[in-house]
C-alpha cells in the first residue's frame, strides 16, 4: 500500500529510524546514497540530503522514502510514527565479532614469563615451526581488529593515489621512483614436498637482491595479476621498511611463501626474527592488497556488482586479492576467507566471523567433513563459481553461513579453491529476525533428510531479504540450492545417518 501525503507528515522519528537502521547494517551515508541511486537514480537522496533527513532537517518525498525503504527491504509505513521504533534496530555497540576469547584460570599460568618458556616446548612437541606460530598470532590479531589496519591503508593510498586497476607499467614506474629496478629471469616449476609430506609443484615467482633489484620470473608474463601482486609486495617492503629485512624470494605452490629459508621449515624455535619477519611479510602483503584495490573505489565497485567474485577482472587483480579485500572493505564485518591446496592443506587467511576450520595446514586431519564447499570444489573442479548455504554448530548453537567458492590454477600448475563467506546470523538479527530459531529449524530439516534439504520458502524469504540488504548476489543463489549441514571435524558429524555410517557424500 503506497504512503499517502498525509502519512508522510508522521515523520518525527523517520530520520532516527533511517540512521539506526543504516548503522545497524554498517553502512555509511555514502553507501546508502549509492545503493539508493542504483534502485532509482531520479529519486535517490544525495549524501548531504540524507544527512539532513537523518538529523530531522528535511522530510523525504514519498518517492524518495520508497527508494530508501526498498534498500532496507521494509515497507515505507515502517518508517512513520504509527510504527513505534523497535529496540532491535538500535545500533549495537562493542560487538566486534571475531573469535571470542576464553577466560583462562589460574591466570598466573598465562603470564608473559611462563608463556615464553612454555611455547617453544609446545611447538617442538607439536611440530609447528616458529614461523607458522607467528602467522597464527598475526591471524588472531587480524581477527581481533576485524582486518582493519588504517595506517597500512593510508600508506598504500599515498603511493597509489587511490587508483583502481593499476597497470603493470604503473607499478614498475612506482618501483623505479622508489629506487627499485626490474629484471626478468627464467625459473621452471619444481616438485616439492611440504611439511605434511604432500607432493606438489612450486615455482619461484620473483626474488629481490639488495640494494634494489627485483627479478621477475618469465612465467609471470602469463599471470599478469600475480605479477602485479609481487611488484606491489616489494613496493610495500620498500615503503614500510626502507627495504630493511626484505625477504628475497616469493613463491607459489604448497610451500608457504613466508617460509623460504630452509632452516625455518624445520625449526620449532620461536625467535624474535621469526616474529618480526612474519609481521613484515603480513604488512607488505596487506599493503599490496590496499595498493591494488584501494578501499573506497574498490568498495564502490563491489557494491555496483553485488560482490560477485568476477569483479576481480574489472579491478585487474587475482580472485585471491579481490576476495581478501572483500573482508576488509565490506561494511558487513562477519566474513571468512579460505585458500585450499588439495584436501590436506588449508590456509585460513581470515575468519572474522569465528567459523571453525574443517582442517588445517599444520597437521593432517584424517576425518575432515567432506561437505564443506571447498572440499566439494576440490573433488569436482568447475570453471564457474558456486554458492552454498551451510549450517554449522559454533559453541553448541547452529549458525547459518553462506559462501562462494571458485577453482583457480596457480602459476605452478596446482589446483586451488578459494572460498569467501559470511555469517548470516548477525544480519538476520539486525533485521529483527530470530537467527537461532531459523538456524535450528533449518538444521533439524537437513538432519532429518540425511544432511541436506531444500530451504523452506519462509526461510528463503528471510535470507533473500538479508542478501538484498547486504547487496551480495551469491547469497541469493545459495538460497535457491539445498542447504547442507557441515561440521568442523567428522567425529562430531550431526548427520543422520552419520557420514561414518551410510551417509553418502554427493
Amino acid at each position: 500500500m503506497p504512503v499517502s501525503k498525509s502519512l508522510i507528515r508522521q515523520s518525527h522519528f523517520l530520520g532516527t529510524k533511517i540512521r539506526n537502521l543504516r548503522k545497524r547494517n554498517h553502512l555509511t551515508m555514502e553507501d546508502l546514497s549509492a545503493r539508493c541511486i542504483r534502485v532509482n537514480p531520479e529519486n535517490a537522496p544525495s549524501v548531504s540530503y540524507l544527512s539532513m533527513i537523518e538529523r530531522g532537517k528535511r522530510v523525504p518525498s514519498i518517492d524518495m522514502l520508497e527508494v530508501i525503504a526498498d534498500v532496507f527491504q521494509k515497507e515505507p509505513e515502517w518508517f512513520l510514527d504509527d510504527e513505534p521504533e523497535q529496540a532491535d534496530i538500535i545500533p549495537l555497540k562493542g560487538n566486534r565479532g571475531g573469535i571470542n576469547g576464553i577466560a583462562l584460570e589460574p591466570s598466573f599460568l598465562f603470564s608473559d614469563d611462563i608463556l615464553q618458556i612454555a611455547i617453544p616446548e609446545m611447538l617442538s612437541q607439536t611440530g609447528i615451526t616458529g614461523r607458522q606460530f607467528a602467522h597464527l598470532l598475526i591471524r588472531a590479531h587480524q581477527e581481533k581488529n576485524q582486518n582493519h589496519f588504517p595506517d597500512l591503508e593510508r600508506a598504500a593510498e599515498d603511493i597509489g593515489l587511490k587508483r583502481l586497476n593499476l597497470s603493470t607499467e604503473d607499478l614498475i614506474n612506482i618501483a623505479k621512483t622508489l629506487g627499485l629496478s626490474v629484471s626478468w629471469v627464467s625459473k621452471a616449476p619444481k616438485d616439492v614436498t611440504d611439511e605434511l609430506g604432500i607432493s606438489a609443484k612450486q615455482v619461484i615467482t620473483s626474488y629481490f637482491e639488495p640494494p634494489g633489484r627485483i627479478f621477475l620470473n618469465d612465467v609471470l608474463k602469463n599471470y599478469p595479476t600475480r605479477l602485479k601482486y609481487d611488484l606491489a609486495v616489494y613496493i610495500g617492503h620498500c615503503v614500510l621498511h626502507n627495504k630493511e629485512g626484505l625477504k628475497n624470494i616469493l613463491t607459489v605452490g604448497h610451500a608457504n611463501s613466508w617460509e623460504n629459508s630452509p632452516l625455518s621449515l624445520h625449526s620449532s624455535e620461536l625467535n624474535s626474527q621469526d616474529i618480526l619477519q612474519a609481521w613484515r611479510d603480513f604488512e607488505s602483503s596487506f599493503f599490496a592488497g590496499a595498493l591494488l584495490c584501494p578501499k573506497v573505489p574498490f568498495r564502490q565497485l563491489l557494491d555496483r556488482n553485488g560482490y560477485e567474485i568476477s569483479v576481480h577482472k574489472k579491478a585487474g587483480v587475482s580472485p585471491s586479492v579481490a576476495m581478501r579485500r572483500m573482508t576488509v572493505v565490506s561494511p558487513y564485518p562477519h566474513w571468512h576467507y579460505f585458500d585450499a591446496y588439495g584436501q590436506n592443506k588449508l590456509k585460513a587467511v581470515y575468519r572474522g566471523n569465528g567459523i571453525p576450520l574443517p582442517w588445517g595446514n599444520m597437521r593432517t586431519v584424517s576425518d575432515p567433513c567432506q561437505h564443506w564447499a571447498v572440499f566439494r570444489k576440490l573433488s569436482q573442479p568447475q570453471a564457474d563459481s558456486s554458492a552454498q548455504v551451510s549450517i554449522l554448530n559454533v559453541g553448541n548453537e547452529p549458525r547459518i553461513y553462506c559462501c562462494e567458492s571458485i577453482n583457480v590454477t596457480d602459476p605452478a600448475g596446482n589446483n586451488r579453491v578459494l572460498c569467501a563467506g559470511i555469517d548470516l546470523n548477525p544480519a538476520i538479527d539486525a533485521q529483527g529476525g530470530n537467527a537461532n530459531t531459523l538456524a535450528e529449524e533449518l538444521q533439524s530439516l537437513c538432519v532429518s533428510n540425511g544432511g541436506g534439504a531444500q530451504i523452506p520458502p519462509h526461510i528463503q524469504k528471510e535470507l533473500t531479504t538479508v542478501a538484498k540488504i547486504l547487496n551480495i548476489n551469491w547469497i541469493e543463489r545459495g538460497v535457491m540450492t539445498d542447504a547442507r549441514v557441515i561440521c568442523s571435524r567428522g567425529i562430531v558429524c550431526p548427520r543422520k545417518p552419520s557420514c561414518y555410517g551410510e551417509c553418502k557424500v554427493d
